[in-house]
């Protein structure tokens, strides 16, 4: 079955942590609500490699930072953009689509979306 993916790397601080799993959760749930297949948040563990670029160099990581690796899945990118333009209008997440209100540096943010090669 073809999937299509969400795909995102967003620097944080650590002391954002705890405010960005409740916002997190909540955005889960519009989006499962609204027909996701799957939404995933991770938070870095193992950051230290020396055979490839790092996570937190990709993201500009600062002291006191760590990186978020997460990731909706959708049916399809027709699905995706269906799933999106709803989330986009549930009035659940206006407080959390203020700027001034992003427990992490959006500029630092990197986001794509990603056609599914290999699924087991």
């Amino acid at each position: 079955m073809p999937r299509y993916v969400d795909g995102y790397v967003i620097p944080i601080k650590k002391t954002r942590l705890a405010f960005y799993r409740r916002m997190a959760r909540k955005a889960g749930k519009v989006w499962k609500d609204h027909g996701a297949l799957g939404y995933m948040e991770s938070v870095g563990d193992d950051l230290k490699v020396s055979f490839a670029l790092p996570f937190p160099k990709l993201a500009k990581v600062r002291s006191g930072e760590t990186v978020l690796f997460s990731f909706i899945i959708y049916r399809s990118r027709k699905h995706r953009d269906q799933v999106n333009a709803r989330v986009m209008k549930d009035p659940r997440l206006d407080a959390m689509m203020d700027p001034k209100a992003m427990p992490f540096d959006a500029k630092r943010m990197a986001y794509g979306g990603f056609s599914v090669m290999v699924d087991l």
